[in-house]
């Protein structure tokens, strides 16, 4: 039987990628808005709630280096599956929970699956996108992971207006399963992929590594991938960076909350554009970085003046702190994220940049694993500054704070990235065996 072929069939690919990124990021942000409720019902402290971010961070950081290693040996398609599997399940499992405890062990059987996305996503581009185009196919994808938290601001408060937070989860757990369907019909490698036209899979091909059997991954060394610069920038560029996004989207709404009285029981404009601007920056950086490599830059030079332009307005966090009027705060605050989410676009690509396709994934699990650390070190000292600060009345200085580290980190991991990367090139495969 012949099979239809689809033309630019690489971008459908990235349209599943973007679904599977906004799911993960819906499924995480659920905690974060639902905590004003939870904390009344269990009466949780702030560092109760630090607590319950970090067993997810931990479990995330676990998922990615095992996850990393897994789909580099098994493959995108098996692995991808797998991975949304497990989150969905443990996101459904949040609905039994009945303590901090109990809310803890289900952040650890989501923060395991959610922790394949990435590298599962990010070795998914490398083999269907040459390089000049990875960027932009990356910053798509990763715009989902903003639609995913506007997709939560707006779903959340609808599912409470009939039902309780229980259904919050049982309903949005689901949404995983119908992805699955759509995974396991569409996707394949490209030298699998029959409804891929000859035209389009020698584009694809043409200025990337060509697989070498379609879907059989050659080993390699993790021990020997610690010793290159090349990733200690990828560690650098996550375990910097990450804890600060995931302290954007799991305290922005309660700092809205408590600094501008927002009613987190009704879907909120306010937060709603700030995440969506975080699309803004994750398309932009990329299509900014892909467009200076088609300029003739070099790939490391045109990603990283792209992170360098990213990293000063970064900066624009520490102003907001200033705000007294929510729509000034939610201007600056919409301008940090944005810069964030293409800072992340450029620091992931860079992965399919400097290591051939069969170490992708596990490079950039080994990087998100780094942040995963991070993220759960940063909520320690977050949980500690808030309940110190609001026990002496004065909530908005312990925010204040936290800001003003935010925005200069930025600055300081670009200058490790540059300096580790300023005469490194390409690692070979032969290199990692």
């Amino acid at each position: 039987m012949l099979t239809t072929k689809i033309k630019n069939y690489r971008w459908l690919i990235v349209v599943l990628l973007f679904f599977a990124t906004t799911i993960n990021y819906l499924d995480r942000q659920i905690i974060g808005l639902l905590k004003p409720i939870l904390e009344k019902e269990f009466g949780w402290s702030e560092t109760d709630y630090a607590h319950i971010v970090m067993a997810f961070t931990a479990a995330y950081a676990i998922g990615l280096v095992s996850f990393g290693w897994l789909i580099d040996k098994i493959g995108t398609k098996i692995g991808y599956a797998i991975t949304i599997i497990i989150w969905s399940v443990a996101g459904m499992l949040h609905a039994l929970a009945r303590s901090a405890f109990g809310f803890g062990l289900a952040r650890v059987g989501l923060g395991i699956g959610e922790a394949g996305n990435f590298p599962a996503a990010m070795k998914t581009v490398a083999e269907w996108f040459p390089k000049k185009e990875r960027a932009l196919a990356t910053g798509i994808f990763n715009a989902g992971t903003s639609i995913g938290v506007v997709v939560a601001l707006l779903v959340v408060p609808l599912i409470l207006n009939y039902y309780g937070w229980q259904e919050v989860f049982w309903i949005t757990g689901a949404f995983g399963f119908a992805w699955l369907i759509f995974w396991w019909i569409f996707y394949e490698v490209p030298s699998k992929q029959k409804r891929l036209s000859a035209e389009e899979y020698a584009y694809i091909t043409s200025g990337q590594d060509v697989e070498k059997d379609k879907s059989v991954v050659h080993a390699v060394s993790w021990r020997k991938l610690f010793l290159f610069p090349q990733t200690w920038a990828m560690i650098t560029g996550k375990g910097l960076i990450d804890p600060i996004y995931w302290f954007f989207l799991f305290w922005l709404p309660s700092y809205f909350s408590s600094r501008f009285s927002l009613d987190l029981k009704k879907p909120s404009l306010q937060l709603m554009i700030i995440y969506a601007a975080t699309t803004i920056g994750s398309i932009g950086g990329g299509y900014l970085s892909s467009w200076l490599i088609k300029k003739g830059w070099p790939v490391l030079k045109a990603r990283k003046t792209v992170l360098i332009i990213f990293a000063f307005l970064e900066v624009s966090i520490i102003v907001a702190q200033f705000a007294k009027e929510a729509w000034v705060a939610v201007a600056l605050i919409s301008l940090a994220v944005a810069a964030h989410q293409a800072w992340a676009t450029n620091v992931f690509t860079m992965a399919s940049d400097m290591f051939p396709t069969e170490a992708v994934s596990s490079v950039v699990g080994i990087a998100g694993m780094a942040g995963a650390i991070g993220g759960i070190l940063f909520p320690i000292l977050i949980g500690s500054l808030l309940d110190t600060y609001k026990s002496a009345g004065n909530l908005a200085g312990g925010y204040h704070l936290i800001f003003t580290l935010c925005g200069f980190t930025y600055l300081f991991a670009w200058t490790i990235i540059h300096l580790l990367t300023r005469k490194s090139g390409k690692v070979n495969i032969s290199q990692l065996n």
